[in-house]
């Protein structure tokens, strides 16, 4: 059976010359991987991290790694792909949903909602530094657990008042929250440990140390 699917951009895994296992986030199946052919030409920009793509998906009844083809990008991401720190906080975020979402599992809404993150960040043209820390708060909603202060506040450590500002605000207010590199790297790892809590998941983000040094100059 063959279907039309979007598919997201998690991470890849190189067979070979010709051959790429792509771990992506698809509304229909949730996260799962599939194998493609390498682009003639060395495409591979078409995998980059958190690219949405349109896909023609082709089922395999003796295999759970079915084959994609005729991938096509749904958004250029222009904003995202012409700015350094967008693409490091795009690894970041990629590399937070591969190493929590488990291979088979399906959150009603996910793709949605992480679909929507994507443009969102594509679209912003400055305030965005705190982009990532929002982006694991909600993702922690859309997982299925609210992250309200009193759950944040055995992880806090020593930037309680920060988090209740991260918490409490509405988008906008939120990317002014007041922060360092320093202190937005030390909430990361604090929300991630966060995640791993409630997933039963270690999720160590090496990509966080590339954000760590590009948000640095974001003011």
């Amino acid at each position: 059976m063959i279907h039309r699917s979007r598919l997201i951009v998690l991470n890849t895994t190189k067979i070979g010359e010709r051959s790429l296992v792509l771990h992506a986030l698809s509304p229909d199946w949730g996260r799962r991987s599939f194998i493609t052919s390498v682009p003639k030409g060395g495409r591979m920009a078409l995998f980059q991290p958190l690219n949405i793509l349109d896909a023609e998906v082709t089922e395999n009844p003796k295999s759970d790694l079915w084959r994609v083809h005729g991938l096509s990008a749904v958004h250029a991401l222009a904003g995202i792909r012409t700015s350094p720190a967008k693409n490091a906080m795009t690894l970041f975020m990629s590399e937070v949903l591969w190493r929590t979402i488990r291979d088979g599992a399906r959150e009603e809404g996910l793709f949605e909602w992480c679909e929507r993150a994507v443009l969102t960040l594509d679209a912003l043209e400055g305030d965005y530094a705190n982009y990532h820390l929002r982006f694991l708060l909600e993702l922690a909603s859309a997982l299925g657990f609210s992250p309200a202060l009193a759950d944040l506040a055995p992880f806090a450590e020593t930037h309680l008042n920060e988090l209740r500002a991260l918490v409490q605000s509405d988008f906008g207010t939120c990317m002014l929250v007041p922060l360092n590199g320093e202190a937005r790297s030390e909430i990361a790892e604090i929300l991630l440990r966060y995640l791993s809590y409630h997933t039963e998941t270690r999720i160590e983000a090496r990509s966080l140390r590339v954000l760590r040094e590009l948000c640095s100059q974001l003011i």
